[in-house]
């Protein structure tokens, strides 16, 4: 599962990751505009999905869903390629979509399937090495992306269809490698469909959530992470290529930065929380972001025009430390989500926490092109979003308190 998980990641990540270039050079600096429409494209099918997604994974096994979803990861990779070959940019923006909709699918089945293979006790390990993962696919898929699009410059669109190329391979592997997952049962094999499943709000579901005021807590909070994560990705890319000039792939290795710390702050988390969910490192790892986003406006503010190494090193450290924070700032969360409900709801709160987490990165979408629109109109930098970033995250900082609970 956990292999299952890297390869599709490392995928996305890389295709996403070469669209929003490809978006800042095809069209110059409009580009940035496209930024958040690549952003709510990809995002859009999680918000209207996420509920008959998880309606899917209760009713149906999760294992085959998985499989399945791996296949249609193979199919959305060969539109990459037709994409890349027809030209223009919409062709490459309706393959993201896809993209979306495939991972939407695939969510609710992939986190809802581990309570349904491991013991309680053992899921903070668990998601730590499955959180950990992720983020390293997110670094690589990432980084490589700017890396390959530079390279491949030169060929213009041609080099990208074989980028895509290279991803349908990675689809294939990630497909085969899917069938060794372990089977489980169904977790609800007479679960009938109602059109209030479709927005995550059946009536077990509400019940869930009314009676567990913490539940909507940390949906919500979840839901915040996923913003500024959004939120983050497209500013670093904006930050790296306008306002620093300093190319796709130094760009991509900020971002990178950013995922290898979220990925040492995951396993650390696993490391604290010791069978045991541990909410105080939510609250530490909100006001670590907190200061690493103060941090970056502050270095956005004092560089140069002509960046130095120097100042690429700081900018750099201070995003490992930022995903650090991140790190152990999600884990706590990703637990506690799936430990609460029963086992026949385990699949549809899967669903909801799709819903709410990427309800918050269509937000960032928006919030991005209205900031972008702000800044220019007053003729400050883009750097100007780290400080709103941090009044975002700080609040949780300083009033969320909830008790540890064993496992």
């Amino acid at each position: 599962m956990t292999a299952t998980q890297l390869l599709g990641a490392f995928n996305d990540n890389l295709f996403k990751q070469l669209v929003l270039l490809y978006c800042l050079s095809v069209v110059g600096e409009q580009g940035g505009n496209y930024q958040p429409v690549a952003f709510f494209l990809f995002s859009i099918p999680f918000v209207l999905g996420s509920g008959f997604s998880g309606f899917l994974a209760d009713r149906y096994n999760k294992r085959t869903l998985i499989i399945a979803c791996k296949f249609g990861e193979i199919a959305v990779m060969l539109a990459g390629v037709v994409a890349f070959g027809v030209g223009g940019l919409w062709a490459p923006l309706l393959v993201l979509f896809l993209m979306g909709l495939q991972s939407t699918v695939f969510g609710p089945s992939k986190y809802g399937i581990l309570p349904e293979m491991l013991r309680v006790r053992d899921l903070p390990s668990a998601n730590g090495i499955i959180q950990m993962t992720t983020f390293v696919a997110v670094i690589f898929g990432g980084a490589l992306a700017g890396v390959l699009k530079e390279l491949v410059d030169e060929h213009k669109v041609a080099g990208l269809q074989w980028i895509c190329w290279g991803c349908v391979g990675i689809a294939v592997v990630g497909t085969l490698i899917s069938f060794s997952v372990r089977k489980t049962g169904v977790a609800v094999p007479d679960l009938k469909f109602t059109g209030s499943m479709l927005c995550a709000w059946d009536r077990p579901t509400r019940a869930l959530l009314k009676n567990q005021p913490l539940v909507v807590t940390v949906l919500l909070i979840s839901s915040l992470f996923w913003f500024v994560g959004g939120t983050m990705h497209q500013l670093v890319n904006e930050f790296g290529v306008y306002q620093w000039e300093i190319g796709d792939g130094r760009t991509s290795l900020l971002l990178a930065a950013i995922g290898v710390g979220i990925a040492f702050g995951c396993i650390s988390a696993t490391l604290l929380s010791r069978h045991r969910i541990n909410f105080r490192l939510v609250n530490r790892g909100a006001l670590g972001m907190g200061g690493c986003l103060l941090a970056l406006w502050a270095i956005g503010g004092m560089a140069p025009d002509q960046v130095t190494a120097g100042w690429l090193w700081a900018a750099g450290g201070v995003l490992l430390v930022l995903g650090f924070c991140a790190g152990i700032f999600v884990v706590p969360l990703q637990v506690f989500l799936q430990v609460c409900p029963t086992r026949e709801l385990k699949g549809r709160m899967m669903g909801t926490m799709n819903l709410i987490n990427f309800c918050g990165i269509v937000a960032a979408s928006i919030a991005f092109f209205g900031l972008r629109s702000l800044w220019g109109l007053l003729g400050l930098p883009i750097s100007w979003t780290f400080p709103v970033l941090a009044a975002v995250v700080l609040p949780v900082a300083l009033l969320f308190r909830a008790p540890e609970q064993e496992l």
